[in-house]
């Protein structure tokens, strides 16, 4: 007897997405995305949020702890954070348009029933969200698209991307299909992660220079 693979073995979410569809359409679909095994273990689907006409795009990583939860990109506090960067480098957060390159959580637990541990995707993982990705890009159209840290970067950029050495540039790359300029910075947890008050000041100020060249190449 043939045996009937579940839709996440094929780990894409092309069949998911909906042709033609605007920002909330698709963000009814991905509720229902089984595209890759993320889907069993995370509480919920967390799309892309903010200006569907947006100048800038922000790709994080996935969702973290408190965005699995909410429903919400970049609501905990490495959002805040960012939040902060943002403004301070001259961008409106309000004005941007924030999502990840994965839209579930990935997580591991030391025990059972504690606190949810962050896992990095593979790029199998990234790989079967790209369509997600490629849709919102499709939409939105920004003029830049910040990159925050590696594994977005990779996702967007394929496996050799290095953030630590682009930081802080202007890229112009094709990214699905579409002509884009990019601007790679650390993903704002690593500035949380820093071990001590002068670390984590200076991991904060060169997250704020590389949103400052964001901010002057948009003008």
């Amino acid at each position: 007897m043939a045996v009937t693979k579940a839709p996440e073995d094929a780990y894409t979410a092309e069949p998911f997405v909906p042709d033609g569809a605007d920002l909330s359409a698709l963000r009814r679909a991905a509720a229902g995305c089984r595209g890759c095994p993320l889907h069993r273990d995370a509480t919920q689907t967390v799309f892309g949020a903010g200006d569907a006409h947006a100048r800038v795009m922000l790709v994080g990583e996935q969702p973290g702890d408190q965005e699995d939860r909410q429903g919400k990109p970049f609501v905990g506090p490495a959002g805040k954070l960012l939040d902060k960067a943002l403004a301070e480098a001259g961008i409106d957060p309000g004005e941007a348009y924030v999502t990840n390159a994965v839209k579930h959580f990935k997580f591991t637990r030391a025990e059972p029933r504690k606190r949810r541990i962050h896992k990095a995707p593979s790029l199998r993982e990234m790989t079967a969200c790209g369509p997600w990705l490629a849709a919102e890009l499709a939409i939105v159209e920004p003029e830049l698209i910040v990159i925050l840290g590696a594994t977005a970067g990779k996702a967007l950029l394929g496996s050799s991307f290095r953030v630590g050495q682009v930081r802080g540039t202007v890229l112009e790359r094709e990214i699905h299909g579409r002509p884009e300029r990019l601007v790679p910075t650390v993903h704002p947890s690593s500035v949380l992660r820093s071990q001590d008050d002068a670390d984590r000041k200076a991991a904060y100020q060169g997250l704020v220079a590389d949103l400052t060249v964001a901010a002057r190449t948009l003008g």
